[in-house]
């Protein structure tokens, strides 16, 4: 299954942020802890540039601490960039913010020089939430699904710093797959552009390699089977996700497993790490070098 989820609001975001960008001294990116190259938007990233940057790792609380910290310094090699691990648990960490956005300007260290921030993020990434923790009271329209910022909006923050907010946005193609599956598994995708169950089956997969404790003390398993289906049907037949006669209902219990993930029930878990990236980075990049070639060898039809 191919995830695509673009509205047309996104569209007119990326052309407004391309249009600020000039004007605004750094950028700060809002990131999810638990995928945070997936969460990334390479359309902003391009657009950036050189321009200082702050990446917030939100929803930290959530995301394996260690992983966290791999990706921390992971971002960290790139000029001009700093992290922060933030999470609405946690708002003293996020005071952290207007102090280091002053460190990365240089010129602008005194309080008394206004900053001028641009803070973006995907959709349902928690962006409007840190707004509001940042400012002090209810600023940004704040929601538990995608898409609930629609337009640009200017804040102003204590220290001088004038926040320019910006619509969550994702890109118009997902070349890799995964990071379109990882998307949907954390709710930044609509469920209208989602099938549960194929989702579902994606992350049980990814689970039972790399965290299946989890699953066996959430789920009170025995073992845990082979395969993703018979994963699934255990915990459905243990949740009552049953249709008449028994049968386990695969959305039903699908829905249950993405759910728990996403408000952290089943612990704290990340879906990538810098390695599994850099390997499905340079898979990618061999399976185009083939295409091209291919290109290259088919011959051209003869003109008649």
């Amino acid at each position: 299954m191919k995830i695509q989820w673009y509205p047309g609001h996104m569209y007119k975001a990326n052309k407004e942020i391309k249009a600020a960008l000039p004007k605004v001294d750094l950028v700060i990116e809002v990131l999810d802890a638990r995928i945070p190259y997936s969460s990334q938007n390479p359309l902003l990233a391009s657009l950036r540039g050189e321009k200082p940057c702050i990446k917030l790792l939100n929803k930290f609380d959530l995301a394996d601490p260690e992983i966290t910290r791999d990706w921390k310094n992971h971002f960290e090699t790139e000029a001009n960039v700093k992290t922060l691990a933030v999470s609405i648990e946690t708002p003293e960490k996020l005071k952290q913010l207007p102090e280091l956005c002053r460190k990365l300007i240089p010129g602008k260290t005194s309080d008394a020089k206004i900053i001028h921030a641009m803070i973006m993020g995907i959709p349902n990434v928690g962006k409007s939430t840190l707004i509001n923790i940042l400012a002090g009271k209810s600023i940004a329209k704040t929601g538990n699904e995608p898409a609930v910022t629609k337009s640009q909006q200017r804040i102003k923050l204590g220290n001088n710093i004038v926040l320019s907010d910006t619509p969550g946005v994702l890109w118009p193609n997902i070349h890799n797959k995964n990071v379109g599956y990882r998307l949907a598994t954390t709710g930044a995708i609509k469920e209208t552009a989602m099938d549960y169950s194929d989702v579902a089956f994606f992350t049980v997969d990814y689970l039972k390699d790399h965290y299946p404790e989890n699953l066996i003390n959430r789920y009170e398993l025995d073992d845990l089977p082979d395969t993703e289906l018979e994963i699934l049907e255990i915990i459905g037949a243990k949740r009552g996700c049953l249709r008449s006669g028994g049968q386990v209902e695969l959305n039903k219990v699908s829905k249950l497993l993405l759910t728990e993930l996403r408000a952290g029930t089943l612990g704290r878990i990340s879906l990538e790490t810098p390695e599994i990236i850099l390997h499905e980075v340079c898979k990618l990049e061999k399976e185009q070098e083939k295409k091209n070639e291919k290109k290259k060898k088919k011959p051209r039809s003869k003109k008649r």
